[in-house]
């Protein structure tokens, strides 16, 4: 196993447990996979906020920059 595929099954296992875990990433493929809501910040201000799995990440991008 990969060192990210050990983090992420890290991540995993303890969201399972109930504990909270915060992701910074910008690789929206593993926020989507890891994310149960998503935060999007723009200069330093959150301006979005999602359900992980209820969102693309072409709407996370558009909320990124927009």
């Amino acid at each position: 196993m990969g060192a990210i595929a050990e983090i992420h099954y890290i991540i995993e296992g303890l969201a399972e447990a109930g504990i909270a875990v915060m992701v910074i990433s910008s690789y929206l493929p593993e926020i989507l996979q890891l994310s149960d809501r998503i935060l999007v910040c723009r200069h330093g201000r959150i301006v979005e906020e999602f359900e992980g799995h209820r969102t693309d990440a072409e709407t996370i991008m558009y909320a990124a920059v927009h």
